[in-house]
């Protein structure tokens, strides 16, 4: 099966194919939608030949179609037809994830895309799964890509963003307890000394796992995994990235001390019922020690009913 790959990027969109291994590039930015990107990968692939599509999007997919709008390109990704505008059948992946997938080698290994903005993906055991780490909260008010991002890049210089790229690999490397990292990203190429364990991703990776990505479909999460005879030779699973449950605001103060006085009264509820629920005891408090003389021997009453056997 011969794959065009579409790797989707917030400076330039790379295009390849199994037949054309070295990419060809075309300039995105902040203007690019999905719309013009379309018309580009379609006027720079005239004449190719392939059967299915592989597109590498910068930011969470499922079910072959983006689930945000990417952070640095144009609006409009979500909800464009582009089954109808591909000629061929397509598959979306986490641009990150698809670079994982090419780049990987066995074990637990945690890839970092360090380009315009900041990628991540994880590989277990084979199976991919795309993160979302980019917009975390870092330092100072600021997430992790606006640290060793671009923007991070520009307004600190070289010098102060290896070093903040170095201090986030080892975070993140010993948050997932991950084998080894690998990056890669258009600003990986600018890291000069690195540590044991932290590796240089090839710029194939991301062709690679693109290509990869169709060449077992019945191997695709949430299908059902393969039997253990065919696991070492299956290539990697892809993991969709599923939307969570939308979390609740938290309550205003007020509300939120109503909530707590309500809970300290249902809490003593039980303990009153508790009371009301004892019997009353007479004056002198003789309904107590019966009962708990019954308690204390509940054969009493038989040993006066029965009389003792017979000695003959």
């Amino acid at each position: 099966m011969k794959v065009l790959v579409i790797d989707i990027g917030g400076t330039h969109i790379k295009i390849a194919s199994s037949d054309h291994l070295v990419p060809v590039k075309v300039v995105s930015g902040p203007t690019m939608t999905a719309k013009q990107m379309v018309a580009d990968v379609l006027e720079a692939t005239r004449g190719w030949t392939y059967d299915a599509i592989s597109i590498g999007y910068p930011g969470p997919v499922s079910h072959d179609r983006p689930l945000v709008e990417p952070h640095n390109l144009a609006s409009g990704w979500i909800g464009f037809p582009y089954q109808n505008a591909f000629p061929k059948p397509l598959r979306f992946i986490n641009d990150a994830a698809m670079q994982a997938l090419g780049g990987y080698t066995g074990g637990k290994m945690l890839f970092l895309g360090i380009g315009t903005g900041l990628g991540s993906a994880l590989v277990v055991d084979n199976i991919v799964i795309p993160l979302e780490l980019a917009h975390l909260p870092y330092k100072s008010g600021r997430t992790y890509e606006q640290f060793i991002g671009l923007v991070g890049l520009q307004r600190r210089g070289k010098k102060l963003w290896r070093a903040s790229v170095l201090d986030v690999v080892a975070r993140l490397r010993a948050a997932f307890v991950a084998d080894y990292v690998v990056l890669g990203g258009g600003n990986a190429k600018l890291m000069k000394k690195l540590p044991d364990g932290v590796l240089l991703g090839a710029n194939s990776n991301a062709i690679a796992g693109g290509i990869a990505l169709w060449q077992n479909l019945a191997n695709t999460v949430p299908r059902p995994a393969p039997s253990r005879s065919s696991q070492s030779a299956a290539p990697p699973l892809v993991a969709d990235t599923l939307p969570t449950a939308p979390v609740e605001p938290p309550a205003s103060g007020k509300e939120s001390k109503k909530e707590l006085k309500k809970s300290k009264q249902e809490t003593k509820k039980p303990k009153q019922e508790k009371k009301q629920g004892k019997k009353p005891k007479d004056k002198k408090g003789k309904g107590k020690k019966r009962d708990a003389a019954v308690i204390s021997n509940p054969t009493a009453n038989n040993s006066r009913t029965t009389p003792p056997p017979s000695s003959t």
